[in-house]
């Protein structure tokens, strides 16, 4: 009954979409199949880099960040080695983070002009980058002119959002924890996350044409793709159901239908989703809906695996990942702008941030890393102190800093782009290495993922394959020399391809790895 409704509620969707437009998700390229990427470009990264414009780099003097900040740096994530840039939410809002939108069409005048987008694509596409964009669409804001129509039941937006009924419980908790109901007049209508969000109702045929055309408008404009905000909750609304099957058959038939119209405008549209689940088999399903979603549980213990100086738990997930993620399209990362940077959760130990970010940057997939990540910058909640100025200079007040607001966390001139960039033991030198090996071996990126069974905890191990090549990746978690017996299933791996120190090498039939070492052999 399951299947046969999800294919119901397919077509009932298709049929709100415009003339022309196919559904065919599961059938998309990898987005280095990008038309502007020049045939004799060197192997890709395949790694992704998250910006939120305001905190980036100011242009105009008004202390704000802006795109062409954006565009005035591209050559700085090209050394860095990025195939991808997503900007966190760029259109009108009342908030400073954006996701609560005004206008679909529109870019926040904070940020720059429509204009000024169009170069910062061309600009992009011209050095091989992607630009994907945040599209939040579970909810809009209150000030948004739908909902400032919406309360009038003769109004057509009326329909377009969801509202208590005589039966409905309102002091119901929402799917992320707080009231799902809110109360306008003698209404209440529904806002999962805040009472300035209120939700879209995706039932509404008008609702999911209009979600599609703007979609479709973006991608005109030259945009890349989509990061989808809150991927999980367009159906997923509840506390009391967030394990319903049938919320998640709702969801996945609607982004089925949204990629099926995308990929008819752009077949190489890259989607990305936030689905924040527990469970590799939980994000499993929306891969064919969605070309990835952020793989959280793998983040939380690449951080704890990194912190304890042990494998952990991390041996049996990656097993779980390798199982239920297609090889290649796993979207792992360490922290973004909802959660505390990694080199605070880390407290500051640079050999620990060193650690994760080669576990994460030798994982396959696409790999996503948050602006100033690579430069060590830290931060805890509340969420703007996770959200500060991009550290450029020795000087927070050099030219081109964000001065949107105070910084708090206390990060010295050496954790900047220019204390670092010439410096060779640097973590940004680090993270430009680990990239670098991502392009030097595709198997990196692509390849087919295994986890041998290695007893000693204090590796992180696992080997990789695709058409061309066989290699095994270890990591020493410790601040300890390690060694590992290349024998059994391992012993054909006897020549180290990469090593991020001199010191990791193969002899007698084993591999010594110094302290904090990570090799690749084949």
């Amino acid at each position: 009954m399951g299947l046969r409704w999800l294919a119901m509620l397919a077509a009932a969707l298709l049929a709100a979409l415009p003339p022309g437009v196919g559904f065919a998700a599961s059938d998309y390229r990898s987005p280095e199949g990008h038309a502007n990427t020049p045939a004799s470009a060197p192997s890709r990264s395949g790694v992704w880099y998250e910006i939120f414009v305001r905190a980036w780099y100011d242009t105009d003097g008004d202390g704000i960040g802006d795109l062409n900040g954006v565009t005035e740096k591209l050559d700085y994530l090209k050394s860095l080695g990025v195939d991808g840039i997503w900007l966190m939410p760029i259109n009108p809002s009342p908030s400073y983070h954006g996701y609560d939108v005004t206008d679909y069409r529109a870019v926040n005048p904070q940020y720059g002009t429509l204009a000024d987008l169009h170069r910062l694509l061309e600009a992009a596409h011209a050095r091989g980058i992607r630009v994907i964009m945040d599209l939040v669409v579970n909810h809009t804001s209150d000030r948004h002119p739908w909902f400032l129509a919406a309360p009038y039941p003769a109004d057509p937006h009326h329909a377009w959002y969801s509202w208590a009924g005589p039966g409905t419980d309102l002091d119901a908790r929402s799917a992320t924890g707080g009231q799902a109901w809110h109360a306008l007049g003698k209404q209440h209508y529904l806002g999962i996350f805040t009472s300035g969000m209120p939700d879209l109702d995706f039932d509404t045929p008008a609702v999911r044409k209009e979600i599609i055309a703007i979609g479709r408008y973006w991608l005109a404009q030259g945009v890349d793709g989509f990061r989808l905000d809150a991927a999980r909750h367009i159906y997923d609304d509840f506390a009391a159901t967030a394990d319903d099957p049938a919320m998640l058959h709702r969801n996945l038939a609607w982004w089925s239908a949204f990629h099926g119209a995308m990929k008819a405008a752009r077949p190489d549209v890259y989607l990305v989703g936030e689905v924040t689940r527990d469970e590799p088999k939980q994000l499993a399903p929306w891969y064919g809906p969605l070309n990835a979603v952020f793989d959280f549980p793998l983040a939380a213990q690449l951080v704890e695996s990194a912190r304890n100086e042990r494998s952990g738990k991390l041996v049996e997930l990656l097993k779980r990942v390798a199982a239920e993620i297609p090889a290649g399209q796993d979207a792992p990362f360490l922290s973004n702008h909802d959660q505390e940077r990694v080199m605070s959760q880390l407290d500051g130990n640079a050999q620990h941030m060193r650690t994760a970010a080669a576990m994460l940057l030798t994982l396959p997939g696409r790999p996503f890393i948050y602006y100033g990540e690579e430069l060590g910058m830290r931060g805890r909640k509340p969420d703007p102190d996770l959200r500060e100025p991009m550290r450029w200079h020795r000087d927070p007040h050099g030219p081109g800093e964000s001065r949107w607001k105070r910084f708090s966390a206390g990060d010295g001139p050496d954790v900047s782009a220019d204390a670092e960039e010439g410096d060779a033991h640097s973590l940004l030198a680090r993270y430009r290495m680990l990239i670098d090996w991502r392009r030097e071996l595709p198997v990196l990126r692509d390849g087919v993922l295994h986890v041998p069974d290695v007893p000693n905890r204090r590796l992180a191990t696992w080997e990789l394959t695709d058409a061309g090549h066989d290699v095994l990746v270890v990591h020493n978690l410790s601040r300890k020399p390690q060694t590992l017996k290349l024998g059994g299933p391992l012993a054909r791996f006897r020549q180290v391809r990469l090593a991020s120190d001199p010191g990791g090498r193969v002899a007698a039939g084993q591999l010594q790895l110094p302290a904090y070492a990570s090799v690749v052999l084949q």
